[in-house]
């Protein structure tokens, strides 16, 4: 899946369109028909089949942080428009459009935080936002997040949700994948622990990057992840892909990444391993 592909809105998509339209939704893997709030209340995963739905970033803050608080760095930075792009609509109304939808100036938050009681650097993408795709100001502000971690002696926990590389702002944009890489890599050489979480999707140049380079990768079951979807993949090499292809039992399975967690039990997991890195 790529950033530009069409993306269903993350709460119409799979309401019951009849009479009491928003208090019932129907579950994208079992179909069930349910209470909106009881799925809310379960952070977005069916009860009866498992089927992760996308959660949004406050919810993920309530669900991973202590008391649900962030102290957030760098909420100024957002994005200009260097190369006064068009596709038909402008790219400055589209970052505007993104911005009154969301509430948030671009498609990541990154600031200080607790898990059960263990001080981290935290970032979360914002998938709403342009498809969590990766601009100059979302690069930016990853490469703070490991840089203001290595000043501060903070691990690291990142979660992923991006379709890529944001083509408004063309090669701005892929230069990100190499800023973000070297910051990641003075992190390291200072012994700090990275945690990345991919969720549905991770792609393209944010999976082509840092998303893969953890000191232990997680990913949700059933996410995306990889840098072509499977379908650009067939077309290119006529080819029928493997079952479950880049989805993350099938990378687990290979070696990709080291853990497919529920949603419900990532605290507990992410809490665990920071302890088990920090000693």
């Amino acid at each position: 899946m790529t950033w530009n592909e069409r993306v269903r809105p993350e709460t119409d998509a799979s309401e019951k369109r009849s009479a009491g339209k928003g208090i019932f939704r129907k579950c994208e893997g079992c179909g069930e028909t349910m209470l909106t709030e009881a799925l809310a209340n379960n952070f977005e995963v069916c009860p009866s089949c498992g089927q992760h739905h996308r959660l949004r970033h406050q919810e993920w803050r309530r669900l991973l942080l202590d008391r649900g608080e962030l102290v957030e760095w760098d909420s100024h930075l957002e994005p200009a428009d260097p190369l006064k792009f068009s596709d038909g609509r402008g790219y400055r109304e589209r970052v505007a459009a993104a911005q009154k939808s969301t509430g948030a100036k671009e498609a990541i938050e990154i600031g200080r935080a607790h898990v059960d009681g263990l001080a981290i650097g935290y970032g979360a993408f914002l998938f709403s936002f342009m498809g969590g795709s990766m601009g100059s100001v979302v690069g930016e502000k990853i490469a703070r997040l490991f840089e203001r971690a290595r000043e501060e002696s903070l691990p690291v926990v990142l979660l992923q949700a991006s379709g890529g590389a944001r083509m408004q702002e063309g090669i701005l944009s892929l230069m990100q994948m190499a800023k973000t890489v070297a910051a990641l890599g003075r992190l390291r050489e200072a012994g700090l622990p990275f945690i990345s979480v991919c969720l549905h999707p991770t792609t393209g140049g944010v999976a082509a990057s840092f998303a893969l380079l953890g000191d232990v990768n997680i990913a949700e079951p059933k996410a995306l992840v990889g840098f072509a979807g499977p379908r650009v993949i067939e077309s290119t090499i006529r080819q029928t892909l493997p079952e479950g292809f880049q989805r993350a039992e099938f990378l687990l399975e290979h070696g990709m990444i080291d853990r497919v967690v529920p949603r419900t039990r990532m605290r507990d997991e992410i809490a665990t391993i920071l302890r088990h890195l920090r000693r």
